[in-house]
């Protein structure tokens, strides 16, 4: 009953192997996979993959325009397209999908080295009344602009709120908890303290767990180069927690299918 709440399956990296992903997510015990879409390209590519896979879930969204053409343009996000389009198009598209999806997301700021402030703040005003409107959950993106997007969120009539990897300080991570919201762990969180703290911070009631594949792997190659995630790594965030809060794995991993339950 293993919850995988945040992927990138569209990803290159998966474009020759996809079949074989999912069916080692399914021996690994993964019976959901959220993919989130973040641009037109791969809100339609999550459409496809839901639809051909029954333990796939597509999540419909736009990562602020600015900073995915500037992955783009790094090679980190790898795309032969330009990222622009008409975000009140898609928008349009994402609504006329809404009985085809779990979640709006992967949405939110990202104010990494940009200076769109408010251009990314009218798109994520347009996101969040999506969610509203559509009654979905939303899966939040907020990095280095954690006060900002907790800011917007609260000003929302918004309650299925999931921060994905959220790595803010944790008077921001109290103030998720206060709100009842959500915070996912990361398969990554086998070493990375941030993770670890907001676990131990977090009640598991408000718990989910993510690959965010094919990033943020648990392993680690033995060159240092990059190892590809997947769903299938996601018990490693499970067992994490379990260890953090002195719990039994599988009282762990019926808590989180609680929450599922209770979301979705």
């Amino acid at each position: 009953m293993l919850i995988d709440i945040h992927s990138h399956l569209d990803h290159a990296y998966f474009k020759d192997d996809i079949g074989i992903v999912i069916e080692n997510a399914k021996k690994a015990g993964v019976k959901v996979i959220l993919t989130a879409g973040i641009n037109p390209e791969t809100n339609r590519k999550a459409l496809e993959l839901a639809k051909k896979y029954d333990i796939v879930k597509a999540c419909l969204g736009s990562y602020p325009i600015r900073a995915l053409q500037k992955e783009i343009e790094s090679g980190e996000f790898p795309s032969e397209k330009e990222n622009i389009f008409d975000i009140d198009e898609e928008i349009k598209f994402i609504g006329k999908n809404k009985k085809n999806i779990a979640a709006i997301g992967e949405v939110g700021l990202d104010y990494s080295d940009l200076d769109d402030k408010a251009e990314q703040k009218k798109q994520f005003e347009k996101m969040i009344a999506l969610a509203e409107r559509t009654n979905k959950p939303i899966i939040i993106h907020s990095r280095k602009a954690e006060e900002d997007a907790i800011e917007m969120l609260q000003s929302s009539k918004l309650k299925k709120i999931i921060m994905h990897c959220f790595g803010g300080k944790k008077s921001l991570v109290r103030k998720i908890i206060d709100n009842g919201w959500f915070l996912t762990t990361p398969t990554c969180i086998t070493r990375a303290t941030q993770f670890q703290e907001n676990a131990k911070l977090c009640p598991i009631t408000q718990l989910f767990c993510e690959t965010d594949a094919p990033y943020l792997s648990p392993f680690k190659s033995q060159d240092g180069s990059f190892s590809r995630n997947e769903p299938a790594f996601i018990v490693e965030s499970y067992k994490k927690i379990a260890e953090i809060k002195g719990m039994e794995l599988k009282e762990v991993i019926n808590n989180i299918w609680m929450n599922w339950q209770r979301v979705f």
